[in-house]
C-alpha cells in the first residue's frame, strides 16, 4: 500500500504515480511510469542522514475555474495553504483560516472561510502527507 492506503493499481495512469513506494514496483514499465511521474511533477530529492527522500515540493490540493489551492512541502510554521486566482493571492492558516499574507477582497475571504469549514480535515491530511523530515513546520498536530 502507498500513502493514504491507495494501492499502486489505483495510482497507475494518474499524475500521482510517484507516491508509489519503490519496493512495490515490479516491472520495467512500472519503473518507467514512476520515473515519468517523478520528472513531470513538482518533486524534489532531499537528503536526510545520508538517505535520499522524494517529496512533493508543491501539492495542488484543488483547482476550479482558475482557482488554485496549494500546499508547499518546504514551508514555515504555522501549517497553511495558498489560494491563487486572478483576484486572490493569499495564504491562510489551516487551523483558523486566518489570512497570513496576501490580498483578497472581503467577499472572496468569506467564501474561502466557508469552504474551509468543510475542507479543513482534507487540508490537514494533505499538509501532513507533504512534510519532508527536515521541514521546520513539521506535521499538523491537532490541539
Amino acid at each position: 500500500m502507498t500513502s493514504s492506503n491507495i494501492t499502486k493499481d489505483q495510482l497507475r495512469g494518474t499524475r500521482f504515480f510517484h507516491l508509489v513506494k519503490p519496493e512495490e514496483l515490479l516491472t520495467i514499465d512500472e519503473y518507467a511510469e514512476w520515473l515519468e511521474s517523478i520528472l513531470h511533477n513538482p518533486c524534489s530529492i532531499y537528503e536526510h542522514n545520508g538517505e535520499q527522500l522524494l517529496i512533493e515540493t508543491k501539492q495542488l490540493f484543488d483547482r476550479l475555474n482558475g482557482l488554485k489551492i496549494e500546499i508547499y512541502s518546504n514551508e514555515h510554521p504555522p501549517p497553511h495553504f495558498h489560494v491563487k486566482s486572478p483576484t486572490v493571492d493569499a495564504s491562510f492558516d489551516i487551523e483558523s483560516c486566518k489570512m497570513l499574507e496576501g490580498k483578497i477582497d472581503n467577499k472572496d475571504l468569506r467564501k474561502i472561510q466557508y469552504w474551509h469549514k468543510y475542507a479543513k480535515q482534507k487540508l490537514i491530511k494533505a499538509w501532513n502527507l507533504s512534510r519532508p523530515t527536515n521541514c521546520v513546520a513539521g506535521c499538523y498536530i491537532n490541539s
